[in-house]
């Protein structure tokens, strides 16, 4: 069974995996948006107001959540509802990344993060909590 086989680890995932997504992901889209879109190869519209806007917003939604995985992982506190938080997360964003490339619609940049969304669903099912 895959679920909570590393439920030891689930603070030192959490702690890595807020990291690097805060790095890679949270601050750049929050603050450049446009800049991280041209980097994973989308077309950028010539009216970008509500580009900028959209990509704001979802940049400042997954700093609240890297702000939930760091206080889950240094104090433990909602450690079991930012798993399931996170499970919720990179299931829909395979499905996502799967609907994108069956309809052609995205850079082969995003369809390579099926990949990734995927291994982050399989960490974070495997390092779940589990109660005592």
């Amino acid at each position: 069974m895959l679920l909570g086989v590393w439920a030891d680890q689930a603070g030192v995932f959490l702690a890595w995996l807020c990291a690097i997504t805060t790095v890679v992901f949270a601050v750049p889209i929050t603050f450049f948006p446009l800049r991280w879109a041209r980097l994973m190869r989308w077309r950028i519209p010539a009216d970008t107001q509500l580009t900028v806007y959209f990509g704001r917003c979802l940049g400042l939604f997954i700093l609240i959540l890297e702000g939930l995985m760091a206080r889950a992982a240094w104090s433990g506190e909602g450690r079991v509802w930012v798993f399931e938080q996170l499970a919720a997360v990179f299931a829909c964003m395979v499905a996502l990344h799967v609907y994108g490339a069956l309809r052609r619609e995205q850079p082969w940049t995003e369809t390579a993060e099926i990949g990734v969304y995927s291994v982050c669903l399989l960490l974070t099912l495997a390092c779940f909590p589990l109660p005592a």
